[in-house]
Parts: structure tokens; C-alpha cells; sequence
């Protein structure tokens, strides 16, 4: 697969070039398109950094106990266990996704949310592009009596192009 620059999910198009949200295409003609959350780290890098969290305190509270303050252990232990329950709520949505491919025939669309995760398929000469309610409103593809919404990881005012663009690639496959 060809990858496109990642610049274009940010709408960062060069001189008014048309903003492209496909990462890919294959060999066999078929468009893939990746959104997903803007994280700042990866979840290995989150476990570096709450480990390295983590020891900034335990140093403290453990000089404070040698010294004969030993209260201050247990609340460094709760500020340090509630700062893992924040980062693990963070974690929970860190790798959201909305992943869409585009083959010959078929069109197969997978949103992950959290631990949940919907798939469904679509012939793409049935598929309905449409916003689901507004001009800023998610994409709402539907078709065959399934229906499912994406864009949510597109800034609202590229959401009309990133459906634009799936309209086209749906003509081009039908």
C-alpha cells in the first residue's frame, strides 16, 4: 500500500490541493481510510511515563518515612493510584478507531470505540453517503437496511470533504 501523508487527516492540503483522507490503496484497486484519535502517546509510552510518574513520589514519601513521617506514604500511594486511574480511563479510548476499506464489491466499514466494536458491509452500489443530522454532523453511510456513522475523529468542517471523497470512491467502484 501506498501510504498518503498524514498531513491531510489535520486538512494541512498544500496550495489548495484537495484534501485526500485515504491511506492507502492496494494492489487490486481497493481505498482504505484510517481515522483515528489524536493521541499525543502511544500506550507503551503512557506506561513509561506513569512508571516514571509513579517514582517521583515513592522517592519522596520514603525519604518523609525515614525521617519519621510515615502518614505521607499512604497519601502518596492514593494521589499515585488515583493518577493510574485517570491514565487508565485515558487508555480505555486511547486507540479509537474508524477503519474503512473499499475492495471491488464490497465495502466494509469497522468503528472501535472503547471495547466496543461495530462491522458491517455494504455493496457499495447500495450505499447511501449522507450527513446524519446538520451541515457539521457525523457521515452516516447506509444501505441494505444497515446504517452506521463515521467521521467522528474528523474535524467538523473536513467532514463534508471526507464525504465527498467516499462519494466519488463509491462512483469510481460501482
Amino acid at each position: 500500500m501506498s501510504a498518503l501523508s498524514a498531513r491531510s487527516f489535520h486538512g494541512l492540503a498544500p496550495h489548495g490541493a484537495p484534501l485526500r483522507f485515504a491511506t492507502g490503496s492496494g494492489e487490486d484497486g481497493s481505498l482504505q481510510w484510517l481515522l483515528r484519535r489524536n493521541r499525543s502517546m502511544t500506550p507503551a509510552q503512557l506506561v513509561v511515563f506513569y512508571l516514571a510518574l509513579c517514582a517521583f513520589p515513592a522517592v519522596i514519601a520514603g525519604a518523609f518515612w525515614l525521617h519519621g513521617a510515615p502518614l505521607v506514604l499512604p497519601f502518596a500511594s492514593v494521589e499515585v493510584l488515583a493518577l493510574g486511574a485517570a491514565l487508565l480511563l485515558y487508555s480505555r479510548h486511547a486507540s479509537d478507531r474508524e477503519q474503512m476499506l473499499l475492495a471491488p464489491g464490497r465495502l466494509t466499514v469497522e468503528c472501535t470505540l472503547g471495547r466496543h466494536t461495530d462491522h458491517v458491509e455494504f455493496v457499495p452500489a447500495w450505499v447511501r453517503v449522507e450527513p446524519a443530522h446538520g451541515d457539521h454532523s457525523l457521515i452516516e453511510l447506509s444501505g441494505q437496511g444497515k446504517r452506521i456513522a463515521v467521521g467522528r475523529f474528523v474535524r467538523p468542517e473536513l467532514r463534508r470533504a471526507l464525504a465527498d471523497e467516499l462519494r466519488a470512491a463509491l462512483r469510481r467502484c460501482a
